[in-house]
């Protein structure tokens, strides 16, 4: 797709012919508008129908093999905007941004799941789908920005149902997170060297990877693979590395006694101090004035 970035696009289509899996960077929501197709993801393979939804997280491989013809409307969604969604929504009660993931986590619990969403409420939503597109069609604009962002608000509020009913355990403190830094992403799919990459450094963050080395593992030389997940995630495999880090490092801050320099360690930084500036330069607070504010506020 060969369009400006912005946080929501969306797509009608009519597919005739299998589609191979592959993945996307980013939550999509497919509303099935006639037909039917066979998918296959970490579900295993499931038959979704017209009138169902099929939410997938970022990074999530799925293809599909149409019954005859089926046409869907395509939400892509940039994550780090509904996190900020959900933050905002549940201001009170999230410590943070990073908190604010772990909920959506609790509310998608899987990576890839079908909605039974029915015919009353995808009639329902079809206006607003279209209205999603078409803005989509005409361009990333500012002047739409706030037309898009209620449309999706109007679909989202329908599809909540059949979220995990309940919101977040309360923290009593907020605003002092940020979302990952912007990414200027285009939807597109995501390699699967550039994947490989990305589940490699997730397995365990602590891990010393060189550069070299993740190359190695996905038979690149060291700068297609630099290009190639900078390309799909907007930041380097070492930059991506200490954002795992760093959401690790908060999780410890939040739920253990551990001094700083031990959760340092054990996220994988040996200099406590250089791991306090990469923390206070994506999160807005030192380690130590993090959990002062969470213990003073109680957790």
């Amino acid at each position: 797709m060969g369009y400006r970035f912005t946080p929501v696009v969306a797509r009608t289509e009519t597919i005739i012919r299998p589609v191979e899996a592959r993945a996307f960077d980013c939550v999509k929501f497919i509303f099935i508008r006639s037909g039917s197709a066979v998918l296959f993801s970490e579900f295993g393979e499931r038959l979704a129908r017209a009138n169902d939804v099929v939410v997938l997280a970022p990074n999530t491989m799925c293809g599909s093999h149409p019954e005859g013809a089926i046409t869907t409307t395509t939400i892509y969604a940039d994550l780090d905007y509904l996190i900020d969604q959900a933050f905002w929504q549940h201001s009170a009660v999230l410590a943070d941004r990073h908190h604010a993931r772990e909920f959506i986590a609790t509310q998608f619990p899987d990576p890839a799941q079908i909605i039974r969403f029915g015919a009353e409420r995808m009639c329902a939503v079809l206006p607003w789908l279209d209205q999603l597109v078409e803005l989509s069609m005409e361009g990333a604009t500012s002047d739409h920005f706030f037309r898009m962002q209620a449309n999706l608000a109007a679909v989202l509020n329908a599809l909540s149902p059949f979220f995990r009913s309940g919101g977040p355990e309360p923290n009593h403190i907020a605003g002092w997170g940020r979302p990952s830094l912007p990414r200027a992403r285009r939807f597109r799919p995501v390699r699967c060297e550039a994947s490989t990459i990305r589940k490699l450094l997730e397995e365990d963050p602590s891990l010393r990877w060189s550069l070299n080395q993740l190359a190695a593992e996905v038979h690149l030389s060291p700068s297609q693979a630099h290009r190639v997940f900078l390309d799909a995630y907007g930041k380097t495999p070492l930059a991506y590395q200490a954002l795992l880090r760093i959401q690790k490092m908060a999780d410890l801050l939040r739920g253990s006694d551990l001094s700083v320099q031990d959760i340092a360690n054990t996220v994988g930084w040996r200099d406590r101090s250089h791991a306090a500036r990469m923390f206070r330069r994506l999160v807005g607070a030192s380690p130590r004035r993090y959990r002062q504010l969470l213990s003073s506020r109680g957790r």
